[in-house]
């Protein structure tokens, strides 16, 4: 029996679901599969800036919620625009407070901003780019642009704010681990770390009611035992890949829930194109051919979503896309092979390809280790490179490691996820913006690939000049046929937003009845959303 059997094998034998004591109003959630948790809560930091840091200890000025594709203002009231783009004002809430019961003000704002300016490695989203200046009023925080930036909204709105108290006295901000954290958000009280668990109790001083007590965190380092876990009723609240969902999950108990909708990002493999043969785009369209998509969402993804379209887009992206665009997504492993053949990586006699040189040629492709979805997604395209001659090997890291050594580079071929936002433009910038692209070996918070387009660049200044739909619409199709052409990665599958929940204990869940927010914890900063609204029973 495979691997994957015995896993589904120890699930489906789960009878019962035994009743976990747990304190009341505790919300117990399986996160980034980790073997063990350490105790870092630096939102500056990509491998520790994720959920719960960003979105739970600290929070933003507004929050996009992907499942209403509404902007919600959160830390600001209200927000307004220049005539010419080149001025954005957020208007800041009112009697909000720090969770030492601080004020928070605006002048916290303009500090984060201003800070990432003097520590240009804590600027992860590129910031100061197209930032000219912050300026805090009495009430209001003023962003001044270098050049009209409609896209400003998405780059400001959704940047962790800190408490300038707080981090003004830190000499070395990259290197903080900041294991008592200061936040404005639900969830900022470290009551338990410990390396197998740790918890978050609520903000005493939460500008909002919360109806739960806190959020707990068990280490689980696999998606495998987490599907454990969430089959026996020990967690509340994931987002995690299950097999067979209805059968091994939802069957169980009437308290159970799943909802993974596939309007969000997409998932690719990665190319690093600093790397040869990789950065010869030839060749990174014949990696593309060579991949049966279809076979890879059925046997890696359980058919919960379907093989990417040549433009990458997801669902939720379909009033953007151009149907007419054709590439190279279809599967056809003989044009792949010749693709290779045209770019000198020529058959040995053991029928493995080399570069043209002669050499050997091997590559790696990774993915996180407890993720058994990407696990057999890159199985499979490992088996189907090899089908075209290639010498690929799998390599598993666990998540932090995983994820610092994409982040610099370190990496040949790997899965990843892709921007998100209120239009494809996120994707594509992350994808091929110039300005975005760093050497290998500094940290990258979205361009893993190290690719930039020079044909794409000014279509990225041109739509953030302009706040015409049409003219728009007119630019992202030019994007979509410069990411046809160039292939500076390789779409496989719209990522499902995995979302389980367990009401037994804790209600107020979203659901496709009920969509005000994505399910899926890993939503982030819209998981607040979500947080803010459970209820204990």
């Amino acid at each position: 029996m495979t691997a994957l059997g015995l896993h589904l094998g120890l699930l489906l034998s789960l009878s019962c679901v035994p009743e976990v004591p747990r304190e009341p109003g505790v919300v117990v959630v399986a996160q980034e599969q980790q073997a063990t948790w350490i105790r870092n809560f630096n939102p500056l930091v990509p491998t520790s800036a994720r959920w719960p840091t960003s979105a739970g200890v600290y929070e933003p000025l507004y929050i996009f919620n992907e499942a209403t594709g509404e902007w919600v203002p959160w830390l600001a009231t209200d927000s307004s625009w220049s005539e010419d783009a080149t001025e954005l004002r957020f208007e800041i809430r009112q009697g909000v407070r720090w969770s030492d019961g601080q004020p928070f003000t605006a002048e916290d704002v303009a500090f984060t901003f201003n800070m990432m300016k003097e520590v240009p490695g804590a600027d992860l989203g590129g910031v100061w780019g197209f930032l000219e200046s912050v300026v805090a009023g009495e009430t209001q925080v003023t962003f001044t642009f270098q050049r009209p930036y409609v896209s400003g909204l998405q780059a400001i709105s959704q940047q962790a704010i800190l408490p300038e108290h707080i981090w003004s006295s830190i000499e070395s901000p990259l290197l903080e681990q900041n294991p008592d954290p200061v936040g404005t958000g639900p969830f900022t009280e470290v009551s338990t770390f410990r390396g197998q668990v740790f918890q978050l109790d609520k903000n005493p001083y939460y500008w909002q009611e919360l109806e739960v007590e806190a959020l707990r965190f068990p280490a689980l380092s696999s998606n495998d035992q987490a599907s454990i876990a969430l089959i026996r009723g020990e967690l509340d609240w994931a987002g995690i890949f299950v097999p067979a969902v209805e059968r091994t999950y939802l069957a169980r108990d009437e308290n159970y829930q799943a909802w993974f909708p596939t309007q969000g990002g997409t998932i690719f493999l990665y190319a690093n194109t600093q790397v040869e043969p990789l950065d010869n785009p030839k060749v990174r369209e014949a990696l593309s051919l060579a991949i049966d998509r279809q076979r890879l969402v059925e046997v890696a993804m359980y058919n919960y979503t379907t093989p990417s379209r040549p433009t990458a887009l997801s669902d939720g992206y379909s009033d953007w896309e151009d149907s007419s665009l054709k590439g190279w997504t279809d599967f056809d492993a003989q044009r792949a092979g010749e693709l290779l053949d045209q770019a000198g990586l020529k058959k040995g006699k053991d029928g493995m390809r080399t570069l043209p040189d002669g050499s050997e040629l091997t590559l790696s492709i990774t993915s996180p280790a407890g993720w058994s979805d990407w696990v057999r997604a890159v199985q499979v395209i490992a088996g189907d490179l090899r089908n075209i001659g290639l010498d690929v090997q799998v390599k598993g890291y666990d998540f932090s490691a995983w994820y610092e050594r994409v982040g610099r580079g370190d990496f040949e071929l790997s899965l990843g996820w892709s921007e998100q936002g209120p239009s494809p433009v996120p994707m594509y910038k992350a994808l091929m913006d110039p300005s975005a692209v760093v050497k290998v070996g500094e940290p990258s918070f979205r361009n893993w690939h190290r690719y930039g387009s020079e044909k794409a660049a000014p279509l990225f200044a041109a739509f953030d000049a302009t706040p015409d739909p049409l003219e728009q619409a007119r630019i992202v199709n030019a994007l979509q046929q410069i990411f046809v052409d160039e292939v500076p990665a390789i779409p496989l599958f719209p990522a499902p937003a995995w979302g389980e929940a367990n009401h037994t204990h804790i209600t107020g869940f979203p659901s496709a009845q009920d969509p005000y927010a994505p399910l899926s914890p890993n939503a982030v900063p819209a998981c607040l959303l979500v947080m803010t609204r459970l209820e204990a029973k």
